[in-house]
Parts: C-alpha cells; structure tokens; sequence
C-alpha cells in the first residue's frame, strides 16, 4: 500500500484519528450526563456500574472474534463500517428512555459495535504504520479519540446550560458526530490489509508468544480495580457542584490526555512502553487513593488532570506494546483477546465498585481501585525485568 500523509501523519492513520473523533464527541456527549440522567430516573450507584460493566463485557467476546476474523480474511475496513454504523443507529434512541433497564440494553447493542471495531481499528493502523514509529501513530489515534472526549463534553455542558437538566438535547445532537464518524470511513479509509491469513486452521492460544499472555496477566490485575468513569462523575457530582459543570470537569481528564497522547506515544518509542505503563499505573494509584481519601472539588480537578495523564502515559503504549510483541500475521487476533480481557474483566471490576460505594462508603471503591493498580505497578515491574534480563538488555 503506497504510503500517503497529511501533516507527518500516515493518512489511514489520519482519518482513522478523525473517524474516533466524530465517534468519541458523540460517545462522551452521552457519557458524560449517563450518570446523572441514570440517578435522575432511579438507578443506583451498583445498577449505574453493573450497566457499564454488563455493556463493555458484552462486547468482549464480539473483539476477539472480530479481530481473529479480519486476520483470516484480510480486511478491516468492513468491521469498522458495521461497528461505527452501530453505534451510530443506537444513538438517538437514548431520547426515548425511561428506565435504566432500556439503557442496559441500549448500551449493550452499542458496546457490541465497539466490539466489531475495536480490534480491526487497531490492526488497521498497525498495517498502515512502520514498526519503528507505533508510538507515535497510536498517540495520535488517541490524541484525535481524546479531543473528541474533549469536544462531547463541552457540548454536553453548553446543552446543560441553555436547557437544564434536558438530557434528550443532548441525546439528539449526539447523532450528528456519530453519523460523519461512519461517513468518514466509508470515503477516506482504505484498506491496509492486502494478504489474509491463509492458515485454515483453528487457533490456538500457543500461537501467541508467551510474553503476551504474561502481559495480559498485568493488564488483568490492573483492569479488576479499574471501575467505570461514571463512578468519578458521581462522586464528582456529590461536591455539590451545578450538574451542568459534571461534563465540564470530566472534560479537564481528556484535555490533558489529548495534549501529551503524542509526545508520550513519541517518547514510548525511544524508551520503550514498559516504562510509560509503569509510571502510568503508579500514577493511577496515587490518585484513586486520593479520589478515596478526599471529598473537595478543587482537589478533584487536580486530580482529573493526573489522571489524564495517567491516560496518556498507558493507553497507547499498551496498544503499541501489543503491536511490538504480536506477529503480523496475528496482530488482528492479538489485539482482539487483548480488548476481551478488558472486557470481560471490566463486568466484576464494575459490580465490586458498585456494591463497595453502596453497600460500604464512596472511597471503599477508589482505594480497592488503588490497591489494585499498586499490584499491577509491581507486576509490570517484575514482567520489564524478566524481559530485559532474556534480551540482555540494560535496564
């Protein structure tokens, strides 16, 4: 595939950035109200996290199918189409909800379109980029997905504002976004894959190398005390701030994510990944101890701001990380089994958080999250050294 770029960056990688804008401005839009519109109609803290975990383990298996899939056919454009089309479809029925029942289902169809094109997302990127610069090129993935989780929740907080506490608004122009994300791939997005895996045989798991799984296990760790983010805005919210400004606070987290997505996926390149995962949850540690141990919202923006970092320091560089370890051949089922850890891991790490806020106190789950994340940081560091004493490389 001849190599095209726009502005340094390679132009599948471009719009594929662009695609996750539109979707992400739409998909935070929502899920930067969820919470207090879920409150606002009867839900729990435990129903309002069992929903997001029931709605991301959903989709877990959908991943890994969709990823192992376009390795065998040798294409991923068709996954991403559906799985944008999706959620694009699921989003203007959120303005006809009454019960938090319809949005579990709501919620559920549309995790399965991320599940379609999660893995297929990342496979294609990985395609359509030199090895040398995954760094780079998944930081501006996540740069472009996090300015949209800049742009949704602005929306979402200047709809809030000229009309309180009317979340169907915002339901409706969360459609718009949504529909020029599936537009987006359908005119600028070619395919990266030319050769599908001809091996017809059914996989198996020793296909992977080892170092793959022995990651996964840190991820594993890490994920089961990492509750949904609505748990933040809740506790957020109870600070007694207007909740028109919940989306605008939820905004800071992504601001700073977007900024430093690129220099740190850069930086990840030249240091290697393992590091920036290690710094990344150690710092999700401190502040979930923090969102635990305090109760004051000039606190909590300071905390939102680490946490964006925490985001850039971990997310591409775990994604680059898999791109590094899996073969080409693989790389779609790689990254497949790699989102339905997160999945699957997601529906117990949300139904703890849930049942701990409600049933103990509203730090329980932030120093659960913590404890988990300071397990996952010793994990992480154990895994860099068995790795650098194999290669025999310097710490």
């Amino acid at each position: 595939m001849k190599r095209e770029k726009i502005f340094h960056i390679e132009k599948n990688v471009f719009f594929t950035g662009l695609t996750s804008f539109f979707t992400d401005t739409s998909a935070k839009m929502i899920y930067s109200v969820m919470p207090l519109f879920l409150l606002s109609i009867g839900a729990s803290k435990t129903s309002i996290s069992l929903i997001e975990g029931i709605a991301e383990s959903t989709a877990s298996l959908i991943k890994a199918f969709s990823g192992y899939w376009s390795d065998k056919i040798g294409k991923n454009k068709p996954f991403m189409i559906l799985g944008y089309g999706i959620t694009a479809l699921i989003t203007p029925w959120y303005a006809r909800v009454k019960f938090p029942v319809e949005v579990l289902f709501l919620r559920f169809f549309e995790r399965i379109g991320k599940g379609l094109r999660a893995a297929p997302r990342d496979s294609l990127i990985s395609g359509s980029i030199p090895r040398e610069e995954a760094g780079k090129n998944f930081g501006f993935h996540k740069a472009m997905d996090n300015s949209g989780a800049i742009a949704g929740p602005l929306a979402a907080f200047l709809l809030l504002s000229l009309f309180p506490l009317n979340y169907t608004n915002i339901f409706l122009f969360a459609t718009i976004p949504a529909l020029l994300g599936v537009a987006t791939i359908v005119v600028f997005i070619k395919e990266a894959k030319n050769v599908p895996n001809g091996n017809h045989q059914p996989f198996q798991l020793k296909q992977l190398p080892r170092k793959y799984y022995r990651f996964l296990a840190v991820v594993f760790v890490f994920i089961l005390g990492n509750s949904a983010d609505a748990l933040l805005l809740v506790k957020t919210a109870e600070t007694g701030i207007d909740p028109s400004y919940v989306p605008f606070v939820y905004m800071i987290f992504n601001t700073v994510s977007v900024f430093l997505a690129i220099p740190v996926g850069k930086m990840s390149d030249r240091i290697g990944r393992e590091k920036l995962i290690i710094l990344g949850f150690f710092l999700y540690a401190v502040v979930y101890y923090f969102f635990g141990r305090l109760n004051s919202l000039p606190f909590f923006i300071l905390l939102f701001v680490f946490y964006g970092f925490y985001s850039a320091l971990t997310d591409s560089s775990q994604k680059a990380l898999i791109a590094d370890i899996t073969g080409k051949e693989l790389r779609g089922t790689g990254f497949g089994i790699y989102h339905a850890v997160l999945g699957v891991t997601l529906l117990p790490a949300s139904l703890i958080a849930g049942i701990l806020y409600d049933q103990v106190n509203s730090n329980a789950p932030f120093y659960f999250g913590s404890l988990m994340a300071l397990a996952a940081t010793v994990l992480m560091i154990l895994f860099t050294i068995s790795e650098k004493k194999k290669t025999g490389r310097n710490l």
